[in-house]
Formats: C-alpha cells, sequence, structure tokens
C-alpha cells in the first residue's frame, strides 16, 4: 500500500537531513506550539491553502485509517493568510451539476451532496452550525440557433447522470421568466435541483477548522522546491525538501516529507516550473496559468426578483442576484486575444460599460438603468490545454500530486477534489469517482478533454 511506503520515506528523509538538535521543530498538536514556523517534517505538504487545499488535508484525515495510531502529519502551506488575493473567497460562489464532461457532472452531484450535509462532515462540538447561506435558485443556460442541439444533447448527458434539469422553450422561458429578453434564444436549460449559489469564506473557514481539529498543522509561506531529485526513480524520497520561505524575511525552512501535493491554484504551473525541477521534468509543461477575472456588483430596483437564477446568456456574460434588495454580481470572460494582465488585481471598469452592460441591457431590459456599485477582480486558475482539472500524481515524480486547473470551477469542486486526491494518496486508487482520464496523461498524449461549460 502507498500508506506503508509513506511511513518509510519519511524515514529515509530524516536520515537525509541536517540534524537539528535542540532547536529542531517536531510535530506538535495545532495550537500548542507558539512558534509560527513550520515543522522539520511531516508526511503530506499540501501548498495552497485554498478550499482545494484545505479539502485535501480534511480528507487525508477523514481516510487516514490504520494511521490513526499515530495520525497522519499533514502540513498545508498558505503565502497569503490574509486571502485577500484568493481565487477561493474572491469568486462568486456558483455551484451547478450543468456540465458538458461526465467527470465534472460527477463532482458537482458529490459536492452537493457533501454541502447539503455538510454539518455532518465539517460540523464542530458545541458550536452553531454552519451556514454556508446557500441559495437554490438554479443554473440557466440559454442557447442561441446555433448552439441549440449541443445543449440538448449536454442535457442528456446530465439527466443520464441523475441531475435534474429540464429544457425551456423560448415560451416557456418567457412565462417562468417575464423579466427575460428570448429574442436569438432557441432553447433554455434550467437546474431544478442542487444548484446556486454560497458563501465561499464559509466554506473555506469550515474546512479549515475541522482540517485543524483533526491535527493538521498550517503555516504561512512561500513554498520553493518542490523536493525532488534528478535522476527520480518511482515512489522515490526527495533529496532536496520542499523549502517554505518565511513572510517578510530571507529565511527558509526545509520540511522533509514523503508527499507534496500542489494544490497552488492559479500559480501550480509556476510552482513546479520554476523551484528546482530539473528541465525534463517540466516537459510537457503544467499548462495552468492566472487569468484575471472582474467581478460587478450593480443597483436595480426594478430588476429580477427572488426567482432569478444564476443566469449564463449565450452571449457570454452572466449574472445573479446578491441579496433581496435589488443587488447582483456578474460578468463575462473575454476572448483569448483580449486577456487583461494578470500582475496585478485592478479593475478595467470600462469593460462593463463597453462590453458586459450591453449583453446585460439586451437580455434583461430592466438593466438599462443599472447603477454600477463596485467591483473586484481574482485569478482562475486556467487550465489552457482543456479549461479542466488535473488531478493526480507527476508521470514521472510520483511523490508530487496535482489538484489544480479548474478553470473557475475548483470552488464547487473542491470537496470532490479532496477526497479523491485522499483516496490516491492512501488508497492508491480512485473508489468514490472514477477521475482518471482527468490525470496528466492527456497532456502528454495531447488528448484534450472537452468541456462547453467553462464560464
Amino acid at each position: 500500500e502507498l500508506g506503508q511506503t509513506l511511513e518509510g520515506m519519511v524515514q529515509t528523509l530524516k536520515d537525509q537531513l541536517p540534524a537539528t538538535g535542540s532547536g529542531g521543530r517536531g510535530w506538535v498538536p495545532p495550537g500548542t506550539h507558539p512558534d509560527p514556523r513550520p515543522p522539520d517534517e511531516a508526511d503530506v505538504v499540501v501548498v495552497g491553502g485554498g478550499v482545494v487545499g484545505w479539502s485535501v488535508a480534511y480528507w487525508l484525515k477523514v481516510l487516514e485509517g490504520r494511521w490513526r495510531q499515530h495520525g497522519m502529519r499533514v502540513l498545508v502551506v498558505e503565502r497569503d493568510p490574509t486571502y485577500s488575493r484568493a481565487s477561493t473567497v474572491l469568486s462568486v460562489g456558483g455551484i451547478r451539476q450543468q456540465f458538458s464532461l461526465r467527470e465534472n457532472i460527477q463532482m458537482s452531484r458529490f459536492s452537493a451532496s457533501f454541502l447539503r450535509n455538510i454539518n455532518e462532515h465539517l460540523g464542530m462540538p458545541n458550536e452553531p452550525p454552519i451556514d454556508i447561506q446557500f441559495q437554490p435558485s438554479g443554473y440557466l443556460f440559454l442557447a442561441s440557433p446555433q448552439s441549440a442541439a449541443a445543449l440538448e444533447a449536454t442535457v442528456q448527458l446530465q439527466r443520464d447522470e441523475g441531475v435534474q434539469v429540464t429544457l425551456l422553450s423560448p415560451t416557456q422561458l418567457k412565462a417562468k421568466f417575464p423579466w427575460i429578453n428570448t429574442e436569438d434564444v432557441a432553447v433554455a436549460s434550467y437546474g431544478l435541483e442542487d444548484e446556486g449559489w454560497f458563501d465561499p469564506w464559509t466554506l473555506l473557514n469550515a474546512f479549515r477548522r475541522k482540517a485543524t481539529s483533526m491535527g493538521v498543522r498550517s503555516c504561512s509561506g512561500e513554498v520553493r522546491g518542490e523536493g525532488v531529485r534528478d535522476p527520480p526513480t518511482s515512489v522515490t524520497p526527495p533529496a532536496v525538501p520542499p523549502q517554505i520561505h518565511m513572510p517578510d524575511s530571507l529565511e527558509y525552512q526545509p520540511v522533509a516529507c514523503a508527499i507534496v501535493v500542489n494544490a497552488a491554484g492559479a500559480w501550480a504551473g509556476k510552482l513546479l516550473e520554476a523551484n528546482g525541477l530539473p528541465g525534463g521534468l517540466c516537459q510537457p509543461p503544467l499548462p495552468i496559468q492566472p487569468r484575471k477575472r472582474y467581478v460587478f456588483s450593480w443597483h436595480c430596483p426594478d430588476g429580477p426578483g427572488l426567482s432569478c437564477p444564476f443566469l449564463i446568456d449565450s452571449s457570454g456574460a452572466y449574472f445573479r442576484r446578491d441579496g433581496i434588495a435589488g443587488n447582483y454580481l456578474g460578468g463575462m470572460s473575454p476572448p483569448e486575444e483580449e486577456e487583461p494582465d494578470p500582475s496585478d488585481l485592478s479593475v478595467d471598469h470600462d469593460y462593463f460599460q463597453e462590453q458586459i452592460w450591453p449583453r446585460l441591457a439586451r437580455r434583461v431590459p430592466a438593466f438599462e438603468s443599472l447603477r454600477i456599485r463596485g467591483a473586484w477582480a481574482g485569478y482562475y486558475d486556467y487550465n489552457t490545454f482543456d479549461q479542466n482539472g488535473v488531478l493526480g500524481p507527476h508521470p514521472r515524480l510520483e511523490n508530487l500530486f496535482l489538484a489544480a486547473g479548474f478553470s473557475g470551477h475548483g470552488l464547487q469542486h473542491a470537496p470532490a477534489t479532496g477526497r479523491a486526491v485522499a483516496e490516491l494518496l492512501i488508497k492508491g486508487r480512485y473508489e468514490s469517482l472514477d477521475l482518471r482520464r482527468l490525470g496528466w496523461d492527456r497532456l502528454v498524449d495531447g488528448k484534450p478533454l472537452e468541456e462547453h461549460g467553462v464560464v
């Protein structure tokens, strides 16, 4: 079993590291050690403390099995403890099952079940129940005549997977949502169950608090060096452990570990390429890049009411209700040739005025008189190859696992992703969902998985 291998790998790493003497930082229970520096060693280091990283850490503790005797030592490393630039908390919090790839549909269904029963999973003794403020208003996809057949085929696939979704003709659409202009809409698909939006910050904190209570440690810092050696051999302990550089400091701490999980989101590709890997191991490169996406907030007192779904227009613009007082959130991904500079999170307000607002006002005439309230920008961990997540082991470094590249749907798939990666690490195979097609092999083979539901 991989679990048996982990113990031997960690011991080998202990022997390779220089002695730390009395200054060594061993593994201690969370909250009992005043030193914010990371420990000298761990079984698993998860790089990235967003919702995906914390989900991986949580599920590792849930599934640790025979490790319970001494506890699997899991360390989560996050370079931005304020989460001011984190994709998780800057998203609009949607969850849907209306995808065109079977694996994405299955992951959404798993995550929806998890969120529906969140207090059974992440609830804490003697604390109030977790309320992620789920709004079950559904997703509404509008299709033009050119894309109608593709939408209908996708809905059939979704129904085959047990998704409750209905097709609406323009007449039915207008009857259900009178505020919609149905011009150029040939058909629409509407999710009837387990779709809507929720508060991302609450989910992140729930994962973090529960995992910490189960023994997961965390620290602030930037990981440099993936912990590999050249040439690598199958399931070989790294000769150079990951180096965690302290915030605002020149100091760094090597952490001996058996497994590294790269859950660094938008920076997963950069981390893999730039931090100590021999050049040959980066081929093919991990095609994950940070892509900046704007979210705009506006007020329209005469806009859609409580029945307003998360609407995805045929033009690519989207919006959803934000509360009950005539407030809305929305945006639109730009075409490839117009991608904004991702070097900062500044907002181009002209993009709303020139590109998004005209599309919104055409679809919802009441939005002609909207008043903009604010805006922010966040990052997609954008997989330029096929816009789908990359899960599982690196093809040549079996102690390096990946969980990134979701291109905007990482938040909603985080519960399923964490479970899947934990199953691979502990049991050596997928058990809940078969996600093998989301592995690295498709990058090597040049065979993308097409997902038509990227927003």
